[in-house]
């Protein structure tokens, strides 16, 4: 399960408590916390070329 940190003090949490500590950050989010940005295809102007 991933860990999506949604306030600073989680961020530190993460960062610098003990293992066993900070996974506890690893849980489920309500529904409405994540959404969607764009939709599509990605259209990127720059980068490499083949």
């Amino acid at each position: 399960m991933p860990a999506i940190l949604t306030m600073r003090e989680e961020i530190d949490l993460w960062l610098m408590a003990p293992t066993q500590e900070a996974l506890r950050l690893r849980r489920p989010l309500a529904d409405d916390v994540l959404m969607i940005a764009t939709r599509g295809e990605k259209q990127d102007e720059g980068g490499l070329t083949a």
